[in-house]
């Protein structure tokens, strides 16, 4: 089985992006035989009311049987806009959605900004993944109108620590790992999945020797990336660096194990 945590349907206003839909994503899942993939709505991270994009991408979903069997959803939700409650309760309620998906330097807040821990909380009094993204396209190659500086990997661990039982998955980790010993054990103690699809997970095997084999799954990013180099830094493992057990953990164990599937 083979389960993508990190793909996303809908338009980047910056960067034209292809095979960005169910039906687009679906041929590409089909390709590389992918089972299961976790999508956002990237839409939610420009509108100022992060709903509207929930409900496109659950609608989208709800029209062909082929999308309920293959798609997971994860809503966005900005807990300083207006309402952000009752969009979190309308997707994990009403939408069953598994997990939600934040994007504070995108919507202007805090990773200490006290509306995010209480929603944080409230994903984990659900049993809700939290998903923290490293990066959505390269600053260098940036829209003027876009983000000019980027958070790395230590820059959400407070987050971690302030609400530390919850489920969290942090995904394209592309700017940067290097992180403070306190830190690190943080993330270690933390229940965390990374994704492969960030250019950090080069050299794959040492990256998961110094968090663990419990805490990787495969993820593309696509269609923001490509779709096969997350998949590619897990099949290209040699088998004095990974064992069939590890290879299926990566491939869709970790992830059915939190998503619990």
């Amino acid at each position: 089985m083979l389960v993508d945590i990190n793909a996303y349907t809908g338009h980047w206003p910056f960067k034209q992006l292809k095979s960005n839909s169910c039906e687009g994503i679906l041929e590409r899942m089909k390709e590389y035989g992918t089972d299961l993939s976790v999508i956002t709505n990237l839409h939610g991270v420009f509108y100022k009311n992060t709903q509207s994009a929930n409900n496109e991408l659950y609608d989208e979903i709800r029209s062909k049987r082929a999308f309920n069997d293959r798609f997971l959803p994860f809503g966005i939700i900005n807990p300083i806009y207006a309402g952000w409650k009752e969009d979190f309760k309308t997707c994990t309620e009403k939408m069953g959605m598994k997990g939600i998906r934040v994007f504070p330097n995108y919507h202007d807040y805090t990773i200490d900004d006290p509306n995010l821990i209480e929603l944080v909380k409230m994903a984990r009094d659900k049993d809700v993944v939290v998903a923290l993204t490293m990066r959505i396209v390269d600053v260098r190659q940036r829209s003027w109108m876009d983000l000019s500086t980027e958070w790395t990997l230590k820059d959400y661990v407070p987050l971690v620590r302030a609400v530390p039982d919850a489920k969290y998955m942090m995904l394209n980790l592309a700017t940067g790992i290097a992180l403070p010993e306190a830190d690190e054990a943080t993330l270690k103690q933390a229940q965390v999945l990374f994704d492969t699809s960030g250019r950090h997970i080069m050299h794959f095997a040492n990256v998961y020797k110094r968090f663990g084999k419990d805490k990787f799954a495969f993820g593309t990013h696509f269609p923001v990336l490509d779709y096969y180099t997350g998949l590619l830094r897990i099949d290209s493992l040699r088998p004095d660096e990974a064992d069939a057990a590890d290879i299926e953990a990566f491939r869709s164990g970790n992830a059915r194990r939190m998503l619990r599937l």
